[in-house]
């Protein structure tokens, strides 16, 4: 039997990417909405870019997307146009701070798990032509626990679970854990404190969701650090720029700065897995696995 037109543009480009370097893909995620995801997200990017990093960041939240407002871009397409076939990613990709590659996100547009044959190869194809220009690919999930939002974690090389020191954050920081631990096999976190009011409050932060995952779940928690509350991330937020550049020597920019130096010493993806390859066929097969029909 020939492959169709379609099957072989699938096949050369998962080829790229495997003749491309390794990709770390990252889920920065956390249940509730309002941890501070997104600017987690666009700082660590805009972080990882100034010490020599090519970093893409992936707007995930299919149903609220908000990283160029965060960042004041305005941009022409987002990722809908990418899915349906009508624009490349290169099209579509709009460049931020320190080089920072932004794919924008889409509000209210179909879950993955309603996506088609041809919206999956037109993922394939995007992150294909892109393979070769990036070192690591941030996605920031929406807040929650969807179908999507556990696609993206699980096809993520690392998940950072984002945390403050409330009641809400908490619960739902570790529902998701057990969702991903329990129905879905993965073991390993990183746990990272925002908005806390001293260092000694983001390791003690973390030591109670180990005092809870201990107790109840198989899983390796690993704390990642903590980002204090510091009024210079709400004056950047309000003009519209990462913090990391608005305000260089606050005590969030160092922390961020820290944050990447950590980043940039993980171990580095191997093998067939650490290509976009892995990335991109884990989110369509988790994807599907949630649109597929219990007989």
């Amino acid at each position: 039997m020939l492959a169709s037109e379609g099957d072989m543009d699938q096949a050369s480009g998962l080829r790229r990417m495997v003749a491309s370097g390794p990709v770390r893909a990252i889920a920065v995620t956390g249940g509730k909405g309002g941890v501070g995801k997104t600017n987690i997200s666009v700082n660590l990017g805009v972080a990882l870019c100034e010490i020599g990093h090519r970093v893409m960041l992936l707007d995930a939240d299919l149903g609220l997307a908000n990283i160029d407002v965060v960042l004041g871009l305005h941009p022409e397409y987002d990722i809908s146009h990418v899915l349906r076939g009508e624009r490349s990613l290169e099209e579509v990709v709009i460049e931020g701070p320190s080089g920072l590659k932004v794919v924008p996100g889409a509000s209210g547009i179909q879950a993955l798990s309603e996506m088609g044959p041809r919206e999956h190869t037109g993922l394939i194809r995007a992150f294909s032509d892109m393979a070769a220009d990036i070192d690591t690919l941030i996605v920031d999930t929406a807040a929650g626990i969807s179908d999507t939002v556990l696609s993206f974690s699980r096809a993520s090389h690392e998940i950072i679970v984002v945390v403050c020191d409330e009641p809400a954050s908490i619960t739902d920081a570790y529902a998701i854990i057990k969702l991903l631990n329990r129905d879905y096999g993965h073991y390993r976190f990183r746990i990272l404190a925002n908005m806390v009011r001293s260092a000694q409050e983001g390791r003690e932060l973390y030591n109670k969701m180990c005092r809870v995952t201990d107790r109840y779940l198989d899983v390796m928690l690993s704390f990642m650090g903590a980002l204090p509350m510091d009024e210079s991330l709400r004056r950047a937020v309000r003009a519209q720029r990462p913090v990391v550049q608005a305000f260089p020597r606050s005590r969030v920019t160092q922390g961020f700065r820290n944050l990447a130096r950590k980043v940039e010493s993980w171990p580095q993806p191997k093998g067939a897995s650490g290509q976009v390859q892995f990335f991109v066929e884990r989110l369509i097969q988790f994807s599907s696995e949630y649109g597929e029909v219990a007989p």
